[in-house]
């Protein structure tokens, strides 16, 4: 495994059940998450407790099962559980190539893919939405308009805890603002912005969310969502929304413009079919939304709400178009 790892140039989070034992590793620049954790059982045959291992990209999975969290799989290392370490407890370790390179741990994870209720890279997930949230508020505060308050609303369910960041971080600067649940989310549809095809994409939006309507009805409304790819579901997200009658709708993106494809592992379009390529301002990308007001965080702000550790950076290639490992073809 290791000399084949040595050989391979990319992202990957990889996990192996062999005769021998359980095999997990993540790329030398650690783009995608995976950690280790054990669960308890009690041992009929030695009549005492005993721990068996498992990996798993979210530590949600392990919750599931009861078993612990016992820490994540570093960049360029790869582990081996085996019988060995039932009886020890202790896991073997070996670096996959000699010098350890600086990491580049995927930022998007944070923002859009693992659950909230989950830690990834060793950090909890719902601390540091909330804090996108907050230093989206402070970038762009929204005021009260017409005596109305600001409302402040999810896109479920990746938006959720950025949006009780927004909207207590919008009260603390002075702008009268509550968190409500204006978008009910269906469980039984997918993630949208990976579905094949516009069309396919646009039917399961209507199908994905509904409105409360007595929470838009006449009201000033701050969206918050995570991202905007394409801006195919976000085009019918607002227009369902709108047809809750609200007074004022504003939209804030918890990310930057997404403005290059990923080659690690995400499902980026093309440069041309992404909607922040297609308009020079947040003013045209609004006007083609219909929303009365957008902004997005920046990168500065972004990276500033992400936990800082030594020897580790984040990817950031799709809003910045600088990518950590190179890529085939020139490209």
């Amino acid at each position: 495994m290791l000399d084949a790892l040595r050989n391979v140039s990319g992202a990957y989070s990889i996990a192996m059940l062999t005769e021998e034992g359980l095999i997990a590793a993540r790329d030398p620049q650690g783009i995608r998450p995976l950690s280790i954790g054990r669960l308890k059982y009690y041992d009929e045959n030695s009549l005492s407790d005993k721990y068996s291992y498992v990996v798993a990209s979210e530590t949600c999975a392990f919750d599931m099962i009861d078993a612990e969290e016992i820490r994540p799989i570093k960049h360029n290392e790869l582990i081996v559980i085996n019988e060995k370490s039932l009886e020890t407890g202790e896991i073997t370790s070996y670096k996959i190539l000699p010098e350890t390179p600086i990491a580049h741990q995927c930022i998007f994870e944070y923002i859009y893919f693992s659950r909230p209720d989950s830690r990834i890279f060793g950090h909890n997930v719902d601390k540091v939405r909330r804090k996108f949230g907050k230093n989206l508020a402070e970038e762009f505060k929204t005021q009260p308009i017409d005596g109305k308050k600001v409302t402040v609303i999810a896109v479920p369910d990746s938006g959720n805890t950025s949006a009780l960041g927004y909207a207590q971080a919008n009260q603390a600067n002075g702008s009268t603002s509550s968190y409500e649940i204006g978008l009910i989310r269906s469980h039984y549809v997918g993630r949208t912005f990976i579905q094949p095809g516009q069309d396919n994409r646009e039917f399961k939006v209507k199908s994905k969310f509904n409105i409360v309507k007595g929470v838009i009805e006449n009201r000033n409304i701050v969206l918050v969502d995570d991202s905007i790819v394409r801006g195919t579901t976000s085009k019918s997200l607002i227009k369902l929304v709108r047809k809750g009658k609200p007074a004022h709708l504003h939209l804030r993106i918890t990310s930057p413009p997404v403005i290059s494809p990923c080659y690690y592992g995400m499902d980026f379009p093309d440069k041309s079919s992404l909607i922040a390529n297609n308009y020079e301002t947040e003013e045209e990308i609004g006007r083609f939304l219909d929303v009365d007001t957008i902004h997005y965080l920046s990168v500065e702000k972004l990276l500033e709400a992400v936990p800082q550790d030594e020897g580790i950076s984040y990817c950031t290639a799709c809003f910045t178009g600088e990518y950590p490992i190179a890529i085939e073809d020139g490209k």
